[in-house]
């Protein structure tokens, strides 16, 4: 095979797609907090009503098979892409609360679009028997970029003081002149199968919309409560916390790539039951916990949980039709972010009266997580989405 053809593959493009992406969103989010409030003065309210913002997009992606009629996957990623990176590149133009609201919003699009598309073009390209391993490559590779996004804005802005609105512009720029790239260097590739240009819901795909549900409800406590529970209970600084964000990333880039080699080896039911079991212990003990160490411990220990997910993928990839997936990606997308919109508001409520209730509920997703997996095959296939009484006397016999 030819070098060009060999670089030029889907694989790369889509691990190229997996570094610009949370190269570009992760200044976005690092340098948020401050930005809105030194130079917008945000208050609570407006930083809440711009977190809802940013998730409505996340909530309408099952429209993305709308826009799929006018478009193809591949050049819509590559747009979403650069949607991403111009919002970005204009957050610091605009500090003002309806100039940041705008901003998001083209930001958020761009990017929940992406992530949909990007999923869907995923489980498309890469065989079934190699997908667990890609997508552990692609969690290793948006590491390395949220490390570089991490440690270039600490060069820039504490040593050379970089403004907001230099760093914003620099970021969305460098990504947006990369997807240009990327969209005139890489060819066409043919999608396998064609793919419905409808809004689906099947009832063999109702496991998959369960787990994909819970998945986003136990990812909003963490990425809403657990970390607030580092800086409210155990008074962690910015340092501490971005300290904890890099372990994480670094332990992500070392050993996410195995972790998908290793479900790409066991079953997705095992791989899904060890996570939810896993969760339940590590949400009951951040409701116990009282040592800052140890719950920095568990923080780094759930946020490696997070790459187990991928087993949901390959499942859904196991039992879908092949002209089903673009569309059910949306329709996955949307179900995951009804979490988002919900859990952070009725949680917030709820870590008023008592912080530990929020994280007893997430262990309480964790079990019902944990009894829909009762109902996953051990060798999921087209024809074997649930498991019956049948196929579980073959398991017992092989």
């Amino acid at each position: 095979m030819p070098l060009r053809t060999k670089l030029h593959s889907p694989e790369n493009l889509l691990l190229a797609m997996a570094f610009i992406l949370p190269l570009v969103f992760s200044v976005w989010m690092a340098l948020l907090n401050n930005f809105v409030v030194e130079r917008a003065n945000f208050t609570g309210v407006e930083i809440g009503m711009l977190q809802s913002l940013r998730e409505v997009p996340g909530f309408l992606a099952f429209t993305v098979i709308y826009v799929l009629l006018f478009i193809k996957e591949q050049k819509l990623a590559l747009v979403a892409l650069g949607l991403t990176s111009l919002g970005v590149a204009a957050t610091g133009f605009f500090p003002t609360v309806i100039g940041l609201y705008l901003t998001t919003i083209i930001m958020s699009v761009g990017f929940h679009y992406f992530e949909t598309v990007n999923q869907s073009l995923t489980l498309q390209w890469i065989d079934k028997d190699k997908t667990a391993h890609f997508l552990g490559r692609a969690l290793s590779v948006k590491s390395i970029a949220s490390l570089l996004a991490f440690s270039s804005i600490w060069l820039l802005m504490e040593h050379f003081a970089w403004s907001y609105k230099a760093t914003y512009l620099l970021f969305g720029g460098i990504a947006l002149v990369f997807t240009i790239a990327l969209a005139l260097s890489f060819p066409h590739f043919v999608p396998p199968a064609e793919q419905t240009r409808k809004l689906i819901l099947r009832k063999r795909y109702i496991l998959f919309y369960a787990l994909t549900f819970f998945s986003g409800a136990r990812r909003q406590i963490f990425v809403v409560f657990a970390g607030f529970l580092m800086v409210e209970k155990f008074h962690y600084s910015v340092t501490d916390v971005s300290a904890l964000f890099l372990i994480n990333y670094v332990f992500n880039w070392l050993f996410a790539a195995k972790i998908g080699q290793f479900i790409g080896r066991v079953s997705e039911r095992s791989v899904l039951r060890f996570e939810y079991i896993g969760l339940t212990i590590l949400f009951v003990l951040y409701g116990l916990v009282e040592n800052a160490n140890i719950a920095a411990v568990l923080y780094v220990i759930d946020h490696l949980f997070f790459a187990l997910a991928i087993a949901i993928k390959t499942y859904f990839q196991k039992i879908a039709l092949p002209e089903d997936i673009a569309a059910s990606a949306g329709v996955s997308f949307s179900i995951n972010h009804i979490a988002a919109v919900l859990i952070p508001a009725l949680l917030g409520m709820v870590w008023i009266v008592n912080d530990s209730w929020v994280f007893y509920i997430g262990a309480g997703f964790a079990c019902c997580s944990l009894l829909l997996t009762l109902f996953m095959p051990y060798a999921p296939s087209l024809n074997v989405e649930f498991r019956t009484k049948e196929n579980a006397l073959v398991e017992q016999v092989l």
